[in-house]
């Protein structure tokens, strides 16, 4: 015996078949633009580091078979290469010192986020935890370096740096690893990013209970006992976002890095590729070989941590 089988249809009976609007198709060739606009950039890196300079100027000769007489090529300064030259990048490390740019630019990127997150914390507990006169005002002082770019400041630090010394230092702090000559980056990099770690922390620290304070006042604690043991442990989500925001700004500064550090043996990586450029002649192959070691640290970052940067920014304007 044979059941029939009731189908669901819409009123009218008649099913409704989803049309593709015009619209859509817009928003999505739109898209697609904004990524190939993005990927663009990354490829011609790639591909420009595994090219010689004689291809990518269109300095380079073939011979013609049938009339025997050598033939300049074009310039390839966008397709793929012609001859894979992966020499490239062992070259680089070698001849512009690579690993020790890297240290040095890891060097004062770590530091720098130290700072960065010590600093911010502890204003934002004593501007959202601690109540005094003038908190409000110093909270929107502290949101004025938002609108000031960093490198219109790049003349009144110098000379502040210069004027304590920092600059020509020599004096060893780490030995063989931090220099008093890397907190002239450093303290810059870390004031700059403080503005936009207030911000972040703002959100996350207004949302912890102060029942918790006072819970914590009850059992002994006292300020700096409260903000270390009660709220620095539920900042653990605001450490991170800030942490990769810091180290995005800082890894790939150039202007102050160049101003500031005048000893080739502290270069960070941005500085060191200038080596590269030579008065007369200029390998750039090499460049792009550095270049790609250079934005592979700030590439893997962002893909691995991308989600984890939006939640955090998200979490603190929903927080606030």
């Amino acid at each position: 015996m044979s059941t029939a089988v009731n189908e669901k249809r819409p009123l009218g009976g008649k099913r409704k078949h989803s049309a593709i609007k015009p619209s859509r198709i817009l928003i999505h060739l739109m898209l697609l633009v904004l990524v190939v606009v993005n990927i663009f950039p990354l490829y011609w890196m790639a591909s420009f580091s595994l090219k010689t300079t004689p291809e990518i100027m269109g300095q380079e000769k073939v011979l013609n078979e049938e009339t025997g007489k050598y033939v300049r090529l074009p310039a390839n300064h966008v397709g793929l290469p012609r001859h894979w030259e992966w020499n490239n990048y062992p070259e680089a490390m070698k001849t512009a010192n690579m690993g020790k740019l890297f240290l040095n630019s890891l060097i004062v990127s770590v530091f720098t986020i130290l700072l960065t997150i010590i600093a911010s914390f502890m204003a934002t507990y004593a501007m959202t935890r601690l109540v005094w006169k003038g908190r409000k005002l110093m909270n929107k002082f502290f949101m004025l370096g938002l609108t000031i770019p960093i490198h219109a400041a790049l003349i009144p630090v110098y000379l502040i740096l210069k004027r304590i010394g920092l600059l020509t230092s020599t004096v060893e702090i780490i030995p063989g690893v931090l220099y008093l000559s890397h907190l002239s980056l450093i303290i810059p990099y870390a004031a700059f990013s403080l503005a936009m770690g207030i911000l972040i922390s703002v959100g996350f620290m207004g949302d912890i209970p102060y029942d918790l304070d006072e819970a914590a006042f009850l059992d002994g604690c006292g300020v700096w006992g409260i903000f270390f043991r009660v709220i620095l442990p539920l900042m653990t989500p605001a450490i991170s976002t800030l942490g990769i925001y810091t180290f995005l700004q800082c890894w790939n500064e150039l202007l102050f890095a160049t101003v500031y550090i005048s000893d080739s043996a502290k270069f960070t990586l941005p500085v060191g590729i200038q080596q590269f450029f030579g008065q007369y002649t200029t390998d750039w192959g090499k460049i792009g070989a550095g270049l790609v070691i250079a934005t592979a640290p700030t590439l893997i970052v962002y893909v691995l941590l991308s989600k984890k940067i939006q939640a955090g920014f998200m979490a603190g304007a929903v927080k606030g």
